[in-house]
């Protein structure tokens, strides 16, 4: 969260107590002094400043999410886990981001534990290369009808994932590496990644792993903030 300089904040405290001229010279002493004996006012100055951006942020991702409900939960390129559940959960990962790592293993427990819970995958390489290997590769077996969540798992689970290791798992699960050589196969898998990042812009994601639910976007590894949202939803019905 960005703060304003403290001098910055000054100058924003005096203007709101006087409607002084900055060139009082006597204000602007009284002002300094007051702050020296308060410097208290300064920190509840930006924890309000904090707070209200924070609000400002909930507002705009709640209008950006309605504006694209339809690209978040109902892409038919994307894989779904639980297709007829009730609530939709989504999440934008990397298989190379630690933090997405750490919580694959909750996604997929969550997956298994609650049928209701309809889990929509979005593939969003942000490490370089191997990344998008791994995603593109990913998006050949959604369209070929194989083990995605066993792909998934493979991918986030392990390391070093390099593109060497992506093709050994691909092959694993019954998928040819070679096909995403071939140029309108990997065409049509760039252009799925180049709508996600899209999307992702335009819900002020820049991060990995971010979960929408409703209209609540969560970001980084808070299994805890997910399974709050997904009590939320459900009581909304």
């Amino acid at each position: 969260m960005k703060f304003l300089r403290l001098p910055l904040a000054v100058a924003v405290f005096a203007a709101a107590l006087s409607g002084c001229s900055r060139a009082d010279d006597a204000f602007d002493a009284k002002v300094h002094a007051y702050l020296l004996a308060h410097p208290e006012v300064i920190q509840e100055a930006m924890q309000k400043l904090q707070e209200k951006q924070e609000a400002q942020a909930v507002a705009k991702a709640k209008v950006a999410i309605a504006a694209n409900r339809k690209a978040i939960e109902q892409d038919p390129r994307d894989f779904v886990a639980n297709p007829n559940g009730k609530v939709t959960l989504t999440e934008f990962y990397d298989y190379r981001c630690p933090h997405c790592v750490n919580i694959a293993p909750g996604v997929l427990n969550l997956i298994k534990a609650n049928p209701d819970l309809r889990v929509v995958f979005k593939e969003f390489p942000i490490f370089g290369a191997a990344s998008e290997r791994a995603a593109a590769g990913a998006v050949l077996v959604k369209q070929s009808g194989g083990d995605y969540l066993g792909v998934y798992h493979d991918f986030m689970t392990t390391r070093p994932l390099d593109e060497a290791a992506v093709d050994r798992i691909l092959k694993a699960h019954g998928t040819d590496p070679a096909r995403l050589d071939d140029a309108l196969v990997r065409a049509a898998a760039d252009r799925q990644l180049a709508d996600v990042r899209n999307l992702a812009i335009s819900l002020d994601i820049d991060g990995t792993p971010a979960f929408i639910i409703g209209d609540t976007l969560i970001p980084g590894e808070d299994l805890d903030a997910v399974k709050a949202a997904i009590a939320k939803a459900r009581a909304k019905g």
